[in-house]
């Protein structure tokens, strides 16, 4: 069974965007990624405003705390306070290791907080472990099912 996923991926470094979204891509069947760089973009992807306006709902976030326009921070307060996004999973996904940016995002509403690593055999593996959680153990939220 070919069970299509939609992963909206936001992140302002293109290497890193690209790296994640084929990672997630070879991950599986059926996984489509949708990039954009900053927070203003993002919103208007979930709310499908401007050239957005035929963006599908996704069934994950993965988003980046360090931004310009509007930060990570910025977005996930907006999309944990609307009641029209919050069940959402969303996936922090950041180089930060603060204690406090993982409490903080955890406390806004986060259903995950992942480091970044800085070399690629982390980053692929760390991408393979999100990927093997969220489209293997957990249970998205799809239309009609």
């Amino acid at each position: 069974m070919n069970i299509e996923t939609e992963v909206l991926l936001v992140d302002d470094n293109p290497g890193d965007a690209e790296l994640t979204a084929d990672l997630l891509r070879r991950s599986g069947p059926g996984i489509h990624t949708h990039c954009v760089s900053d927070g203003v973009e993002a919103m208007a992807f979930l709310h499908c405003e401007g050239k957005h306006s035929d963006a599908p709902r996704p069934h994950l976030i993965m988003l980046d705390l360090n931004m310009p326009a509007k930060d990570g921070w910025a977005v996930l307060v907006e999309v944990k306070s609307d009641i029209a996004l919050e069940t959402i999973p969303l996936v922090v996904f950041s180089t930060s290791q603060a204690r406090t940016d993982v409490a903080r995002c955890y406390e806004l509403g986060a259903n995950c907080y992942v480091t970044k690593p800085t070399n690629l055999d982390g980053f692929k593996s760390t991408v393979a472990g999100i990927s093997n959680y969220w489209f293997g153990l957990a249970s998205l939220v799809r239309a009609g099912g």
